[in-house]
């Protein structure tokens, strides 16, 4: 079925309030769990894809709850607990959230949830505030040589991307990880306020979410944590500069517990159409992110495999 005939479809069923089971959700007034703080990455994604859902004709109305903390699993325990079986219910998710679990082990499991699609791939910057005496990644390296907890991370949660960036980047160093000294934020708000106050010395979160601050000057971006200079960034990345990593983030979306097969493919079936609509182009340019849709069995078979490659980083870089 074309696009526009689907949307159209699912209006006219709507209009009518006539909504078949598998595709309830698509008509109902969708959630969207937020496992995060308000600022953040995942709360840039998740109300981009709320505005994706709506502007793509196949939701009425998206409400948002935000439920910061442990790497998401707040929120997940939240979600897992408050929705079974409820077609209309949506969390965002991502790398960090199967890093905070590896480090975290709550009490919940993400494979209680139901995978529905990931969404944007995104890599790491490493910023200091435009005040800090250091001046490149070089200088960064050499203070954490001298005195490694002297040198304090900025980032997400515990077992975020670029916490495990920082792992790497001291054991590629010669720097025992396990020294590093890294405070977690609950939301990107907090890390963003933190560093423009010194309060840390170095930070680390998806260039998206630091890139006006750069570009104002307020924030010097160091490096990138990509194989190749991002398009359209003037930042070297850590491989130019000698320090072998590369790490990416990347972000999602699951439905309930207990949701049928025939639900699952109608909220999969919505993101499909809301990735591609006009407000999800402009997200995405926005952004700076790299649309990375994937569903289905692959998707399955992607989070079961970066769960894997994940640990195996963390507990190579001292973390786990």
């Amino acid at each position: 079925m074309r696009r526009d005939t689907f949307i159209r479809s699912l209006a006219a069923l709507a209009a009518a309030g006539a909504w078949p089971l598998a595709g309830h959700a698509a008509g109902a007034n969708l959630k969207m769990m937020i496992p995060a703080n308000p600022g953040g990455g995942w709360d840039t994604t998740g109300r981009a894809l709320g505005k994706a859902l709506q502007d793509a004709g196949v939701a009425a109305t998206v409400s948002y709850d935000n439920k910061g903390g442990a790497a998401g699993a707040i929120g997940l325990a939240q979600f897992v607990n408050g929705s079974k079986g409820s077609a209309d219910a949506l969390m965002v998710m991502g790398a960090v959230m199967l890093g905070g679990i590896i480090t975290g082990k709550p009490p919940v499991s993400l494979t209680q949830a139901t995978p529905i699609a990931r969404l944007t791939s995104e890599y790491n910057v490493f910023v200091l505030p435009a005040s800090s005496p250091l001046k490149t990644m070089k200088d960064v390296v050499e203070q954490m040589k001298k005195d490694p907890g002297s040198v304090k991370w900025g980032g997400g949660s515990r077992g975020s991307t670029e916490h495990i960036a920082a792992a790497m980047i001291a054991r590629a160093v010669g720097v025992d990880p396990s020294k590093i000294n890294y405070v977690a934020f609950r939301g990107g708000g907090e890390a963003i306020a933190a560093i423009l106050g010194g309060n840390v010395t170095i930070g680390g979160s998806g260039y998206s979410e630091f890139a006006e601050y750069i570009k104002t000057g307020k924030m010097r971006a160091l490096a990138v944590t990509s194989d190749t200079r991002l398009k359209g960034v003037d930042v070297p990345t850590l491989k130019e500069q000698g320090i072998d990593v590369v790490i990416g983030n990347w972000r999602g979306v699951y439905g309930a517990p207990g949701i049928s097969a025939e639900q699952r493919k109608a909220l999969t079936d919505m993101i499909v159409a809301a990735t591609k609509s006009k407000a999800w182009a402009e997200a995405l340019d926005k952004n700076g992110w790299t649309p990375a849709l994937l569903t289905g069995p692959a998707f399955d078979k992607f989070v079961d495999d970066e769960f894997a490659s994940l640990r195996a980083v963390m507990v190579k870089s001292g973390m786990v």
